[in-house]
């Protein structure tokens, strides 16, 4: 059998399960795939698929045992012979020439059993035939590796998806309260006439504004909580959220994803879609095979045993004929003329061989450029979570001094608000960047075929608990 590329496996599968049913509620990221594992609605269609498939294998085995068959019937049946002309001897008796006999069973009883068994000893169709169930078996195999993870990566991507919708209202509502607070104090300021009214007119805008992006994060929240809790089965009370942790593990893990050659031969080697549409062009190569003329003499042993009754009564007074028959041997067959049948199949056949062979030029492709963006979304991606990161640091410390600037008199109202909203905008966009940095790992580990519980394991040590 192939070596079929690394990823969650059956039995990981079965522990994973097993463990969660131990658990009482999904605490991170690794437990919420535990019992997405189990629930997931898309993942047991992949994997009742892969089950249905693993029968091919005994199928193909079955193909080069012999097949014994059994037919019998009994019912009425008449029967009426006459020869004129035949030669007739016996000992004691002589010779007699020109002699006629008739015999004849009107509606007489019929009875008639067999045994046939047949074992192929030369069938090329028959080899091809079996090639491709034991190929497909084995595209079903990567498929199911595939689905695995898939649904571990969609199961990070939503649970992440959900950690950052958290962190957005979080943000927003820490946002709105410090200009719920400019905006009582612009109204008292401007009450002892120290400010004029269009900063209280500015504060109140941005606040409904505020109000309103709360609203549409929350329900963002709501989608994307019940997205997951729908996928892993779990209550979404029982969904504790985390966010890659800033202590630089991520970066650090990202700056030594290595040159960008050796990603993209472990793809074309290792990645699931390129294996199977590697099998599926070795499938239509034998489905060619099916219908060449190499292909289409056979050799069988056969073996066969029967007998035939006929009695009841006829023309000439009771009658009752039987025969008795056995025989083994070897039998060939060799198709001479077909119509054109066979020749136009094998054209059909090589012209899909050809397209097999083209789609997997395009698969190659294709997930060299995928493994190239999730390369260079690692490789810019922990640079740019530095930069991020600056910037976050740099806005508090603008808010912190705008905020001092406008208890002198230096600074406006509006001033403020514009630094509280780039500073919640540079917190959202940090913890952006470390999502897709965690994720772009994952993904670039799911397309070199290597994506498995320790890749999850080691993604889920760098969460940490969102500030509540």
């Amino acid at each position: 059998m192939r070596k079929l590329p690394r990823g969650p496996t059956p039995l990981t599968i079965a522990l994973a399960t097993a463990l969660f049913a131990q658990t009482a509620a999904a605490a991170d990221l690794l437990e919420v795939w535990r019992a997405a594992a189990q629930n997931d609605k898309t993942y047991a269609v992949d994997s009742a698929a892969h089950a249905a498939a693993q029968p091919r294998r005994d199928q193909a085995a079955a193909l080069w045992r012999p097949r014994v068959g059994l037919t019998a019937s009994v019912g009425m049946a008449t029967s009426e012979t006459d020869a004129q002309g035949a030669q007739f001897s016996a000992p004691g008796l002589g010779q007699s020439n020109g002699v006629a006999f008739s015999t004849s069973v009107t509606n007489g009883t019929s009875g008639r059993w067999a045994v046939a068994a047949a074992m192929p000893l030369y069938n090329p169709e028959r080899r091809a035939q079996q090639q491709q169930l034991n190929l497909s078996a084995d595209v079903a195999e990567l498929e199911w590796q595939a689905a695995a993870q898939t649904l571990m990566l969609r199961t990070a991507e939503r649970y992440l998806d959900l950690a950052l919708a958290e962190e957005a209202v979080r943000v927003l509502k820490r946002q709105q309260d410090a200009v719920q607070r400019a905006a009582t104090e612009a109204q008292d300021r401007f009450k002892l006439g120290s400010i004029p009214v269009t900063d209280t007119h500015e504060a109140r805008a941005r606040l409904a504004s505020l109000r309103a992006q709360v609203l549409a994060a929350e329900t963002d929240l709501q989608l994307k909580r019940n997205l997951l809790a729908d996928s892993t089965g779990l209550p979404p009370s029982d969904l504790v959220t985390q966010l890659p942790a800033g202590s630089g593990r991520t970066v650090a893990s990202a700056s030594t994803v290595g040159p960008l050659d050796p990603w993209l031969s472990q793809a074309q080697s290792g990645n699931p879609a390129i294996r199977s549409q590697l099998l599926a062009v070795e499938l239509a190569t034998q489905e060619a095979g099916k219908f060449s003329r190499r292909a289409s003499a056979t050799v069988d042993l056969v073996a066969q045993a029967g007998r035939d009754r006929l009695s009841g009564s006829g023309d000439f007074g009771s009658a009752s004929n039987s025969g008795t028959n056995r025989m083994i041997g070897i039998q060939l067959s060799v198709p001479l003329f077909t119509g054109g049948y066979r020749g136009a199949k094998e054209a059909e056949a090589l012209r899909l061989a050809d397209k097999a062979a083209a789609e997997l030029e395009r698969t190659r492709q294709q997930v060299a450029q995928q493994v190239r963006a999730a390369w260079l979304g690692l490789s810019v991606g922990a640079e740019r979570v530095r930069s991020l990161d600056e910037a976050l640091v740099a806005s508090l410390a603008r808010a912190d001094a705008t905020q001092t600037g406008r208890d002198v008199g230096q600074r406006t109202t509006l001033d403020l608000l514009n630094a509280e909203n780039d500073a919640a905008a540079a917190r959202l966009s940090l913890a952006q960047g470390r999502v897709a940095l965690l994720l772009d790992r994952l993904r670039l580990a799911a397309l070199v075929g290597q994506l498995d519980e320790a890749a999850l394991r080691t993604a889920n040590g760098e969460l940490a608990p969102l500030q509540r």
